[in-house]
């Protein structure tokens, strides 16, 4: 017999790269979208006759479709496939954006908005389960670190190409581009990818409505709270969530595969992982909101040099990634995550501590260190999230993982409007403090995922079977 050589990777683990280009592609227009769209608000304030403030629920509708189309889709996506769920999500996100490009109007551009945060869901919620079907379990580290850089190359370039754009073009043509991107993704797709297993099972209409509820009502909850919208609009939104809540699992108790993953927190490493998470994304959905303000109306920088200023902690932390997914492949998660979010709590303190009249290093070493240990914390977590779950439930695992990355941000954007409004003279700092602590309790809460107890609990422990998969009847 020829001897195989152990270093080379195997038919059955070689990586099909023009599968990987289509699933990167899909994420990259994605991820491009709502960078450009919130870089472009004015402008297109300006073009539809709205005031500036109003624009708003542009961002509101896209956000809240998101999240209330995002674990449903993520279920449908086990059901029958991610591969047909990426697909549809494409071609949704290709006509929302056509209907965003004539839109004519604020409530039509919301509307058409929302559509495309139905698309966006769908490629969200499929990402990390089909990269966990691309790549060997020995490289998922590695898979999902370069899904990671994506998304950050992705967004950080996004106001540079929104001001391209609108130095040659009108800013429906920010829309209008995503339609022949989106059509020539699915064509790739359509050829590349690989068919995806199933979780057959039936669908629960009722159950997918509720768990929609429960995550838009959520939202727009912390969006009141942010936007001081009173206390009866605030009180009735986060009422509605919590009733969803408790309906949903009513209806879903003892289900073998729920949309809202429950199930999947019963295993100690999952729970861990969702929850510093949480902490990780209110950081930096924080810090995104915060230092604006800081840079230009404390500091004095104009908007455009205050987004420069705030490119070392992206510009770092794409860098940094290609040395920190390789290394979730080896080295514990809980490890590499308390180590990241503890560097990224040393940035924020450093940076709360920053002088009354700091030079231009001041500002970028702190930022950069920021940068550095969310590298650290975000591939690997998202390693920790896909693994431990159950193959078949790959779906569930990715909903909770965008689920929980855009309840974070929100959170997170909140908090710096509430510290605002409470004082605007010393809301920046209260925010960023706020940020640090958040950074000291996921360190904390990973920390747990090395404890021997934990960390050797299988996937499987403590979950029903789910109905077998099939992959037969994969599209």
């Amino acid at each position: 017999m020829k001897a195989t050589n152990p270093t080379r990777p195997t038919p059955a683990e070689r990586i099909s790269f023009p599968a990987l280009l289509a699933v990167q592609l899909g994420v990259t227009i994605v991820t491009l979208d709502i960078s450009l769209t919130s870089t472009a608000l004015p402008a297109v304030a300006t073009g539809i006759g709205a005031s500036a403030a109003s624009t708003i629920w542009i961002v509101n509708g896209y956000y809240g479709a998101v999240v209330a189309a995002l674990l449903p889709l993520a279920a449908l996506g086990e059901i029958h496939g991610h591969r047909r769920i990426f697909f549809a999500g494409l071609l949704v996100f290709a006509l929302g954006s056509l209907a965003c490009g004539f839109a004519a109007s604020l409530p039509a551009l919301t509307c058409a908005r929302a559509v495309v945060g139905i698309g966006a869901a769908a490629v969200s919620a499929t990402t990390p389960a089909l990269i966990r079907t691309l790549y060997p379990p020995s490289q998922l580290g590695r898979g999902l670190g370069f899904y990671a850089l994506v998304v950050g190359v992705a967004f950080s370039v996004g106001p540079t190409v929104a001001s391209a754009i609108l130095s040659v073009l009108s800013w429906p043509w920010l829309f209008l581009m995503n339609v022949p991107l989106a059509l020539a993704t699915v064509a790739l797709a359509l050829r590349a990818l690989p068919a995806t297993e199933r979780n057959v099972r039936p669908f629960d209409g009722l159950s997918a409505a509720l768990c929609a509820g429960l995550f838009a009502s959520l939202l727009f909850g912390i969006a009141g709270i942010s936007h001081q919208a009173g206390w009866q609009p605030v009180a009735l939104a986060l009422g509605a969530s919590a009733a969803c809540g408790y309906g949903l699992l009513r209806r879903e108790a003892g289900h073998p595969a729920p949309i809202l993953a429950v199930d999947l927190f019963r295993i100690p490493v999952f729970a861990l992982s969702s929850a510093t998470s949480i902490c990780a994304f209110t950081i930096q959905g924080l810090a995104f909101v915060v230092l604006p303000f800081l840079l230009h109306f404390r500091l004095g920088y104009s908007q455009v040099e205050a987004g420069f200023l705030i490119t070392p902690w992206p510009a770092t932390l794409v860098l940094m990634t290609m040395v920190a997914a390789p290394l979730s492949d080896r080295i514990q998660p809980g490890l590499l995550g308390t180590m990241g979010l503890g560097i990224v709590t040393l940035g924020l303190v450093a940076l709360a501590l920053l002088p009354a009249q700091p030079s231009v290093l001041d500002i970028a070493w702190r930022l950069m260190l920021c940068g550095v240990g969310f590298s650290f914390f975000q591939s690997p977590n998202m390693r920790a999230i896909m693994s431990s779950a159950p193959r078949e439930r790959s779906g569930g695992a990715s909903g909770i993982l965008a689920a929980s990355r855009l309840i974070g941000q929100s959170l997170g954007a909140a908090a710096v409007a509430i510290c605002l409004s409470v004082s605007p003279e010393r809301g920046i700092d209260a925010a960023i403090w706020i940020g640090a602590a958040m950074g000291a309790l996921g360190s904390g809460i990973s920390v747990l995922r090395v404890l021997p107890r934990i960390a050797t609990t299988t996937h499987g422990h403590g979950l029903k079977a789910a109905a077998p998969s099939t992959p037969g009847h994969a599209l």
